[in-house]
């Protein structure tokens, strides 16, 4: 059930109607009774919900208490990815007193929620709240796992969808045009079925070979993007990454974001097998969290590993402040490793360092 869950989530990326019925989905995982997709970027708000909440949040949207509300600034100000809930922010009676729990979400009988925010370096905000019942109590943290497990492939759906501004795409080139960034269609033999112009900007990063097919200079992304393209249909939990490009100076520049056609999307993409896009590393609005997050598709507990490593932690440290064993914090940088295409330790800390100083030259 959870691979055709994760169909679903990215078939959802190209064909939006669909997103209230994998918010039902999530919100059937955590016992509650619908859920909702937040999308905006400069100052633009688009919105999806579960049916049977699409009236409540018309209100909260239209009625301005969105703008008021509290939560998505405490989501976007936590120091790692993942699903939070109220209690992860506030006291009970700080949540009595909360005028928009208070006047509004009691009110509707809700009052419950599992939130997780995303700010990228393209200026997409994007946020994804599964609502309970008040009457229901908190989710509870086995719930919250279960959400944060799906995460990563809720994000690249969501950015996919936001950047199509959660429209149906009507065909390939105009969805290739409306994402604004670098990117093209892969056939299941990684032939490139189509392109965007914008990817001729990547000369020295994405390289032409014979047969309409493509190659990273980073000799690691490269590999890490043959790995996902065999491994989309036989992994589907583990298949779809995103991960850092480097240039000749080992820097991380930008972000290969490689995403599956799933299901009825194969409608608008005839032959096509996954979508790849290219995002910068950083942003001048970006918060480093937020680069760490969309550079690297890590769990909680390896994001934990990665920023510990980032402020010069040593990994007994990192075990010690997290409450966990050595051995646990070795498996994490194991993961870490793999993911980033890093070979050691002292790599991942470097990388993370360039990252910090490529935002710092886009500030000046």
């Amino acid at each position: 059930m959870k691979t055709e869950l994760i169909d679903r989530i990215y078939e959802s990326s190209f064909v939006p109607e669909l997103w209230p019925g994998v918010l039902d989905e999530l919100a059937q995982l955590t016992g509650s009774r619908g859920g909702l997709l937040f999308s905006a970027r400069d100052r633009v708000l688009k919105w999806t919900a579960s049916a049977n909440l699409n009236d409540i949040f018309r209100s909260y949207v239209e009625d301005g208490w969105f703008s008021r509300c509290p939560r998505r600034i405490c989501l976007f100000g936590r120091t790692l990815p993942g699903f939070f809930v109220e209690h992860d922010f506030w006291t009970q009676e700080q949540l009595d007193s909360n005028p928009i729990y208070r006047d509004f979400f009691r009110p509707h009988g809700l009052g419950w929620s599992a939130g997780t925010g995303l700010q990228l370096p393209t200026g997409d905000h994007i946020v994804f709240s599964i609502e309970r019942d008040h009457s229901r109590g908190p989710i509870e943290k086995e719930r919250v796992e279960l959400l944060n497990e799906l995460r990563s492939h809720l994000a690249r759906s969501a950015f996919v969808a936001a950047r199509l501004g959660l429209q149906r795409a009507r065909g390939a080139k105009e969805a290739l045009t409306a994402m604004g960034l670098p990117a093209l269609l892969l056939g299941q033999d990684g032939t490139v079925i189509e392109a965007n112009p914008l990817i001729e900007d990547l000369p020295d990063h994405l390289q032409w070979r014979a047969q309409n097919r493509i190659a990273l200079a980073d000799s690691r992304a490269n590999e890490l993007l043959r790995a996902a393209l065999v491994a989309l249909d036989t992994h589907a939990e583990l298949s779809v990454r995103s991960f850092p490009l480097r240039d000749a100076d080992d820097r991380a520049v930008l972000v290969v974001h490689l995403i599956p056609i799933r299901r009825s999307a194969h409608d608008i993409f005839a032959g096509s097998y996954a979508l790849l896009v290219v995002t910068p590393v950083s942003a001048p609005a970006a918060p480093p969290v937020e680069l760490m997050r969309s550079l690297f598709d890590l769990t909680v507990s390896e994001a934990r590993v990665a920023r510990g490593l980032a402020v010069g932690e040593t990994l007994e440290e990192i075990a010690v402040s997290g409450g966990v064993a050595i051995s646990t914090v070795r498996s994490q940088l194991r993961q870490v490793l793999e993911k980033t295409g890093c070979a050691r330790q002292a790599e991942v800390v470097s990388l993370l360092a360039n990252v910090t100083l490529d935002r710092s030259t886009a500030r000046n």
